[in-house]
């Protein structure tokens, strides 16, 4: 069921859902890479996401059982075309460069920029709330994805390359932020979208620098894990963001790596690594601090208007014209409404409907 307004711990569980879902991509795609380019694979996976979202989508939209979520609107469109741009496009040809110039070591390191670049964008650009427990939080997952890709040694192998992988961050940590802008939207139709975009893009570049296909099994395979572990992770991170706000939805992502890592040593026999309770210990101080966060004080909502799947909860007292869909209360429903100016005081996010200034 969708999640509506009065939930707001349940964007918690499908940012970790969405971390999780996307952490385990990694020790399934290290088995489809024997005989597949890296570049190839990542696009295989963003085609097999959005593949599968289409008929997921087309689906959702023939069932007069599902609850329909909001369509993108015109308006949508600049937001999404520039995160698409900057994470489907700019994003994969930037980290591709970066990558055969610099060590694996230098570059496991650099991925980590992308929670610090999307949290600094929320805080700075987007004026997102935070304060000195949630930058803490923030910094404690970080730290932990540090030393989960620590190598025991470090190499940059010069400048270009650790400043291509930067910036591929730096384009992640943009399109997250816009992305955001769109969050009241669809969220099967927005990681649809970019799962297609992204897909075709990574595909071409593999295939101009001389990729071959590997082999059937291999693409119903990556088809598959991109459907799950990029296309419903994607879903995921998207409602997470219409609820938590963009840099506490990264926070919560950034502990994709160590999903990764604990499926690693299960599937691969691995032994663990000195470090791993280490991450482990920073990151569970990080989600520690950002779940037990209680941010509440008078605040003003603003005159709005805006469509996205809700109930008539206390930030929805709306009337109900005949072309609106039914009032299903406590099943959500979707149409397009106005918010009068309210204020009141109450536990909140920064979500789509507290966007409002800390003075």
């Amino acid at each position: 069921m969708p999640l509506t307004t009065h939930q707001p711990r349940r964007g918690v569980g499908v940012a970790l859902a969405a971390a999780a879902l996307f952490g385990a991509s990694t020790p399934f795609a290290k088995l489809l890479l024997q005989g597949t380019s890296p570049q190839l694979l990542a696009g295989l996976l963003y085609l097999g996401s959005g593949t599968g979202l289409v008929l997921v989508w087309v689906r959702g939209r023939r069932s007069t059982a599902a609850v329909r979520e909001s369509a993108l609107a015109r308006r949508d469109v600049p937001w999404l075309l520039g995160a698409i741009s900057f994470g489907g496009v700019l994003a994969p040809l930037m980290l591709m460069i970066g990558l055969t110039r610099t060590p694996a070591s230098g570059a496991s390191l650099l991925l980590n920029l992308e929670g610090v670049f999307t949290a600094l964008i929320a805080w700075f650009v987007f004026r997102e709330n935070f304060d000195r427990r949630i930058a803490l939080g923030m910094l404690a997952i970080v730290a932990g994805g540090i030393v989960l890709s620590w190598e025991g040694r470090l190499s940059w192998g010069g400048l270009a390359g650790p400043l291509a992988v930067s910036g591929a961050c730096l384009c992640w940590g943009i399109d997250n932020n816009l992305t955001q802008k769109v969050s009241a939207g669809d969220p099967v139709q927005i990681a649809m979208l970019k799962g297609l975009a992204a897909g075709s893009i990574n595909t071409a570049i593999a295939l101009l620098l001389g990729a071959n296909w590997p082999p059937v099994p291999h693409i119903i395979g990556a088809f598959f894990l991109g459907f799950l572990s990029y296309g419903v992770s994607l879903v995921f991170f998207v409602l997470a963001l219409r609820h938590l706000g963009t840099a506490r939805t990264g926070a919560y992502f950034s502990t994709a790596p160590f999903v990764g890592a604990v499926l690693s040593l299960a599937i691969f026999r691995e032994r663990p690594a000195p470090l791993l309770l280490v991450a482990a210990t920073l990151m569970a101080i990080g989600v520690w601090l950002h779940f037990t966060e209680r941010h509440e004080h008078e605040h003003r909502h603003k005159a709005m208007e805006h469509d996205h799947t809700h109930v008539h909860d206390e930030h929805h007292r709306h009337p109900h014209v005949p072309s609106d869909p039914p009032i299903t209360d406590p099943i959500p429903h979707t149409h397009g409404h106005r918010h009068e100016p309210l204020v009141h005081a109450h536990a909140h996010y920064p979500d789509i409907h507290h966007r409002h200034d800390h003075g």
